[in-house]
């Protein structure tokens, strides 16, 4: 499952006032920081990112002289910088770029998207944005997932009639499925039906299982505070699937850095983010296939 780590309040404000500072921009009336502003960046993110940033990316990607790090230009902080301003070319634009420059895929959903998407969340938490705001980002960074996708899947396992289905959700009231989405798309690229699915209730899940045969249900906590409704709804879940030998994976910042959790909630396995998660349940199931 997705991991989502977390970060201090504090200092996801100095690099959020540091991306907008290097823009022109001052994201809300807060104290100026201690360190004056880099004199030669344009008033206008836009600009800024056309001007140099961009640039600087297609001359990395022409001389091939090494590849791309987060270190180079913080672009966590930068794509987040933008969709809060609502800079959704310029956002397309920057993770095409890095595309370009020599950065995978797989890394750009890892080691951008997936982190942006916390940054925002952290964002509207501290009150440094409305909610609003962090729909509008993570509808934006679901369109660049969207546009990235067949490169993921290129190459991919091809989907047989026969083979796995695992179906992904988040707890119910849990709104966003951003992450989820790009755990789909791992277990695509690695040959399995994949599904995810917002939903409402239990009763909502529970529906779904009765109906569709489903191997591995993956679920995802965003906080160790619902940790007692996650195990209800996977007791129900269970005991509504169609298929009795239902497998349970579990995933979410709730269990970034205690993989034992997944044992106390009645889950059967966790993975550390989407990459490991098709690995995980496949082993997962051979587990339980010899078990049976």
């Amino acid at each position: 499952m997705a991991a989502m780590g977390q970060t201090a309040g504090s200092s996801l404000r100095r690099n959020l006032a540091r991306a907008l500072a290097e823009a022109g921009a001052d994201p809300a009336p807060r104290p100026p920081l201690a360190e004056p502003q880099r004199p030669g960046h344009s008033p206008r993110f836009g600009d800024a990112l056309a001007a140099e940033v961009i640039p600087r990316l297609r001359l990395a990607h022409a001389v091939q002289s090494r590849s791309l790090t987060l270190a180079d230009t913080v672009p966590i902080d930068a794509l987040g910088a933008m969709l809060l301003r609502h800079d959704n070319a310029s956002a397309a634009a920057y993770v095409e770029a890095l595309y370009l420059s020599g950065m995978t895929v797989e890394d750009i959903y890892l080691d951008l998207l997936a982190p942006t998407a916390r940054l925002l969340g952290q964002f509207w938490a501290d009150d440094v944005c409305d909610f609003a705001t962090v729909t509008l980002g993570l509808a934006q960074l679901r369109r660049i997932r969207e546009s990235l996708v067949a490169h993921l899947v290129k190459g991919a396992q091809p989907l047989r009639a026969a083979g796995h289905s695992v179906l992904l959700a988040p707890v119910p009231g849990e709104q966003h499925v951003f992450g989820l989405e790009m755990v789909a798309d791992f277990f695509r690229r690695a040959g399995w039906q994949a599904q995810s699915v917002p939903i409402r209730s239990i009763s909502d899940l529970t529906g779904m299982l009765r109906r569709v045969h489903v191997d591995i249900l993956g679920l995802t906590l965003g906080s160790t505070q619902r940790m007692d409704l996650l195990a209800v709804t996977i007791r129900k879940a269970r005991q509504a699937s169609r298929h009795r030998g239902m497998a349970v994976m579990v995933g979410g910042p709730a269990f970034v850095g205690h993989p034992e959790y997944a044992a106390l909630v009645g889950a059967d396995a966790t993975a550390t983010d989407a990459r490991e998660a098709p690995i995980q349940a496949a082993r997962l199931l051979r587990l339980l296939a010899e078990r049976g």
